[in-house]
């Protein structure tokens, strides 16, 4: 058993790095890259508008009981 597990790690390895490749060096690769540094832009803007929303509701919510 050990065999076959140490062959199918070894080959998903393999298999990872091919993808990697042609992720990097394929068609479309340009596109691929772009895409996903649009969406690591569009998460954050989300990540950052969300917290913003928080803070400026604990804020209102703190300065309209503190005045009552």
């Amino acid at each position: 058993m050990d065999l076959k597990n140490k062959t199918r790690a070894e080959l998903e390895d393999r298999v990872r790095k091919l993808e990697k490749l042609i992720s990097e060096k394929g068609v479309g690769s340009n596109y691929l890259s772009r895409a996903q540094r649009v969406q690591r832009d569009v998460n954050l803007a989300l990540i950052f508008g969300g917290a913003a929303v928080v803070l400026g509701a604990a804020a209102w919510s703190l300065y309209k009981f503190k005045g009552e």
